[in-house]
């Protein structure tokens, strides 16, 4: 003999379900903590940015380092970054590179690093998140500490 559910098995299991209320109020307080945690959030994104620039620009400055000792001196600013990794036509020995592995990367932005020499000076520059010279914040231009 079959087991027939009772009305009142069948109007419990009917109200066993969340009311529009109660969805509600979740849905108010997910919003609530979206609001206050999404900008930290993203503010540290942001953040991460510069800080993966700042430790490109410190590998790149260390392969220029080893350049130096290999070549004798640093790439002039027409051989730019790419010759850590392709030997320049204006090096006849001494080179022992590819002093990178990979590619030369750009910045966290997607454009290339600014390479410069002047005077025996090197300078390895990113422009930030605006891509122009100056800026606060995010904005501001990233260099090697030399």
């Amino acid at each position: 003999m079959p087991i027939v559910p009772s009305s009142l098995a069948l109007r419990r299991r009917r109200l066993a379900g969340f009311t529009l209320i109660e969805l509600l109020v979740v849905l108010a307080i997910l919003a609530l903590l979206a609001g206050l945690v999404g900008p930290r959030v993203l503010s540290q994104l942001g953040g991460a940015k510069s800080k993966t620039a700042q430790v490109q620009i410190a590998d790149l400055d260390k392969a220029l380092e080893l350049f130096k000792l290999d070549v004798g001196r640093y790439p002039s600013t027409e051989e730019g970054l790419q010759a850590l990794q392709a030997k320049p036509a204006s090096v006849a020995s001494g080179w022992a590179g590819p002093y990178l592995k990979g590619s030369v990367p750009s910045d966290p932005w997607g454009r290339p690093y600014v390479y410069k020499l002047e005077g025996g000076a090197v300078l390895i520059q990113s422009l930030g998140a605006d891509g122009a010279p100056g800026g606060d914040g995010e904005n501001a231009d990233l260099r090697n500490t030399r």
